[in-house]
């Protein structure tokens, strides 16, 4: 599966993502932002792998590699997560992995492929998304997309020892 954008790509995980994912999934200053609590093994990744082949209906998630056009080098992930066919919503969060591809339009891009793919092939009616209070890069990307703040889950994350609010945004597909 392959979605095409104007200078990016979303596509199928493959095996060799397993460095990348690797190195995502066990950096520590993106598991705030990520739900990571514990490391993660290069077998359990590798694991992991071998399933991604599930489709959506029997895994209840989509996670796809972002790329460049010009390449198919992974360099962030977009992830559709608790698909719920019965009442057409799944969750769905992004991450750019370095610093240097962020803020160039990659996840404004990513984004809108994502959802127009879950509105018009899974015919999904909502998607929603839980942001750290603080992750104002995120607030602004999901808010430019129309996703309404629809409350605050107080004090949510415990980070470094603090707790913080963690906000639930909801995109409902009027169409």
């Amino acid at each position: 599966m392959t979605l095409k954008g104007q200078n990016i790509f979303l596509r199928a995980l493959e095996p060799e993502d397993l460095e990348f994912i690797y190195l995502i999934e066990n950096d520590e200053s993106i598991w705030e932002v990520s739900h990571t609590q514990t490391p993660y093994s290069k077998f359990l990744i590798r694991q992991y792998l071998e399933n991604a082949h599930q489709d959506i209906y029997e895994a209840k998630q989509l996670r796809l590699a972002i790329c460049k056009n010009d390449t198919t080098q992974a360099i962030g992930l977009i992830d559709l997560f608790d698909f719920d066919p019965q009442h057409s919503r799944a969750g769905i969060g992004i991450l750019i992995q370095n610093s240097s591809d962020r803020n160039k339009g990659i996840g404004t891009e990513a984004l809108d492929l994502l959802i127009k793919y879950s509105f018009s092939n899974l015919q999904l009616h909502q998607l929603y998304a839980n942001i750290s209070t603080d992750n104002e890069p995120s607030l602004q990307l999901f808010t430019k997309f129309g996703f309404q703040k629809i409350g605050i889950k107080k004090q949510w994350n415990k980070i470094n020892n603090q707790y913080k609010d963690e906000i639930l945004f909801q995109l409902i597909n009027e169409k």
